[in-house]
């Protein structure tokens, strides 16, 4: 019989199992999770063997996938099967990968797979808590370097009674203005993620203090867990044997090229100051080569990243500048340009701050362009607010392939840019319209995803779309020395590269819409993050001060070239007579007015036409369609069908069968003849004032 380790733990209000050594065994580790009916198998698979001849970067692999038979569901689809991950599951991938990716030893550089499988679904509990702690446990029972446990916790702030909640349930979620995840260990935070509805800085302060305090209620449970399981693992914890300190012989050399290195950070511009650097490395290369020096890259890699550290470092602390002659809080220039594009493209941005550009545009469409998705977690749904970035190989000045697919980063920052903007979006009834936004990078030197999100709050108000203020995003770096801690504003790509922190940031000027947190060592501490965000106000408030002066609120027109939307109200009871047996009726009408049509349940219609009058012939038809009881003392619009010498016959358009006589005293003449004043055919205005017992209607045309 198998047998297997079984824990079960308390965390806030819930209880969480984990158990290994029964399913998947011969992966490296497994743990099977629950929390409440939601179960998750996490797989773990890594070997001595598959190492790259000179690794740079640790091939860690994170695979998130939620089953469709998790919710008794049949996948849609010709092939009836789970396919490619969607964006959702990608998302989670990288929360999980960011979350664990600073804690690997960073000379481990074994291959790491890591699948995580939602295979029961509870939709009352969201998976990502879940998912992180089960992870966090499958890679402490592994003989990995790996510097955990690592505890996880969501945060949420109830707008209904004003108090914060530890790891919600969907439901909660649904009333909150902020889903804050935080990742950390004993040591610190590791990563952070969150949307929020323009909350201040203050409650983002408090909400990451109870977040890391709670989560280490899970480090301590797994610590107890790891001691239940005494798993040994048979492969070496690094893939050198030996010293993994460089000799002398290769010190001697790259301080040789350490004077060389130095000038080059002299260069302002990125691409040629990366161009420089790489003939340096080809030039330690050979020299080792020539010297028959035994050596491994990602060495040589390491030791130069710490040199230019050094540089960047003994800058901040002799002059407080930076790489670009900046000071700490300083932004980069930044130029804005509106309207870029012809309005055949409904609204267009760019937007560049330093070296980074964003392209962004704004189509407008109707709800038959709204995306639709069938999704485990929310079902079939329909989302009318699109959000694409693209990141170009010519944005950093390299080649590259596959140029149509986007990558999991691209996806990652989309939709880091689409939840900073969707506290501004109107609601559907406001703008009925189907929303596009695509960023394109045209250059990349730092924080691409955060002016994305300026070019296309600024796109957006070009478009004449109705949000309620600019949104404006910005990156806040880090540089930890012994003396002190240096916080960077407006980070560019070599401040990320050899910094300890990415901290995005984006808001309006009432408040934070979205964080995203990443380290790269073991975390910082609480008070370092909430400082980082407290000195980030200036920088948002500065762009968004630089956004309102070029346009500062939405065009009150949108685009000739844009599809209109008009609405119409009717019973809802009718609603079958416009739809028609077997779609016959709507189909006439779309077909025969080139437009496209709408029916709500409650018996709104949006009819789309690039026609105004196409669009009128359609309200007139449904209005005939779905006429409704004749009352006393409304006005109707009728069409005169006989005219006589004691009155003139009308017909009512919206009410078939239906006629009436507009009797000769109810009219005003002026003692001239009817025959003269009237035609027949033609379109009048007359007040209902009487029906009586027998359904005998009588009409006026006084005081109309």
């Amino acid at each position: 019989m198998l047998k297997s380790v079984i824990f079960e733990f308390e965390y806030c209000r819930d209880k969480i199992k984990l158990e290994t050594g029964f399913l998947a065994r011969q992966s490296t580790t497994s743990i099977l999770a629950s929390i409440k009916d939601t179960v998750i198998l996490v797989t773990l698979v890594t070997n001595e063997n598959n190492i790259q001849e000179n690794p740079s970067f640790l091939p860690l692999n994170i695979n998130y996938q939620e089953k469709f038979y998790s919710v008794g569901k049949i996948p849609g689809g010709f092939f009836r099967r789970e396919g490619r991950h969607n964006d959702y599951e990608i998302i989670k991938s990288r929360l999980i990968d960011r979350s664990i990716r600073p804690l690997f030893d960073k000379f481990f550089f074994n291959n790491v797979q890591i699948t995580i499988n939602v295979i029961s679904l509870d939709k009352r509990i969201s998976t990502d808590i879940i998912s992180i702690i089960a992870v966090s446990a499958a890679l402490s029972i592994s003989n990995i370097p790996f510097n955990g446990p690592l505890g996880v916790s969501k945060v949420s702030y109830s707008f209904i009674n004003n108090k914060y909640i530890i790891n919600p349930n969907i439901e909660e979620l649904k009333n909150s203005m902020l889903d804050l995840v935080i990742s950390g260990t004993e040591n610190g935070i590791t990563m952070i993620d969150s949307s929020s509805k323009e909350i201040k800085e203050e409650k983002i302060f408090e909400a990451i203090n109870l977040g890391y305090k709670n989560l280490q209620i899970v480090i301590e449970n797994i610590n107890i867990f790891k001691e239940k399981v005494h798993k040994k693992i048979t492969y070496n914890k690094y893939i050198i044997n030996g010293n993994l300190n460089l000799s002398e012989d290769i010190l001697k050399i790259i301080n040789h090229y350490k004077y060389d290195i130095k000038k080059i950070y002299n260069i302002k511009n990125k691409v040629k100051r990366s161009k420089e650097l790489n003939i340096i490395y080809n030039k330690i290369y050979f020299d080792l080569e020539s010297k028959n020096i035994v050596f491994y890259k990602y060495l040589i890699v390491n030791e130069i990243l710490n040199i230019e550290k050094e540089i960047l470092i003994n800058k901040l602390e002799k002059y407080n500048l930076r790489i670009d002659d900046r000071k700490p809080e300083e932004i980069r220039n930044i130029d804005i340009k509106i309207g870029f594009l012809p309005s055949n493209v409904h609204g267009s941005s760019i937007f560049t701050r330093g070296e980074t550009q964003s392209l962004a545009t704004v189509t407008l469409g109707t709800y038959k362009d709204a995306q639709n998705f069938d999704d485990v977690f929310l079902g079939e749904y329909t989302d009318r607010f699109i959000f694409h970035y693209n990141f170009p190989s010519f944005s950093v000045g390299e080649i590259g392939s596959n140029i149509n697919s986007p990558k999991r980063r691209e996806i990652g920052h989309g939709y880091l840019a689409k939840k900073s903007l969707i506290p501004v979006i109107p609601d559907i009834n406001k703008f009925s319209y189907t929303i596009r936004i695509v960023s394109d990078i045209l250059g990349s030197n730092g924080s691409s995803s955060m002016a994305s999100v300026c070019s296309a709050s600024l796109a957006l108000m070009n478009a004449g779309v109705p949000i309620k203020s600019h949104v404006s995003g910005i990156s806040m770096g880090l540089i930890k020395t012994n003396k002190k801690n240096y916080i960077l504003s407006d980070i560019v790509g070599d401040e990320d590269k050899i910094g300890d922190m990415d901290f995005k940031i984006a808001g309006t000027i009432k408040g934070i819409t979205s964080l995203q947190m990443d380290m790269k060592t073991n975390g910082i501490n609480c008070n370092l993050v909430c400082l980082s965000l407290k000195k980030s106000i200036y920088g948002r408030l500065f762009i968004l001060d630089k956004m309102n002066n070029v346009i500062n609120k939405p065009n009150t027109k949108i685009s000739p070239y844009a599809p209109r939307i008009y609405k119409i109200k009717i019973d809802k009871t009718k609603i079958s007579r416009v739809i028609g047996k077997r779609g016959c009726v709507i189909k006439s009408l779309t077909e025969n007015n080139n437009c496209s049509i709408d029916i709500e349940d409650n018996g709104l219609i949006k009819i789309s036409s690039f026609s105004k009058k196409d669009a009128e012939n359609v309200i007139n038809s449904i209005k005939k369609i779905t006429f409704s009881d004749i009352k006393e003392g409304y006005i109707y619009n009728v069409k005169i069908t006989k005219i006589t010498n004691f009155g003139i016959f009308v017909s009512f358009l919206e009410h078939k069968n239906k006629s009436s006589l507009v009797h000769i005293s109810q009219i005003h003449l002026k003692k001239k003849n009817i025959f003269n004043i009237f035609k027949i055919g033609e379109y009048i205005s007359v007040k209902v004032i009487e029906i009586d017992k027998n359904k005998k209607i009588k009409l006026t045309m006084k005081n109309l």
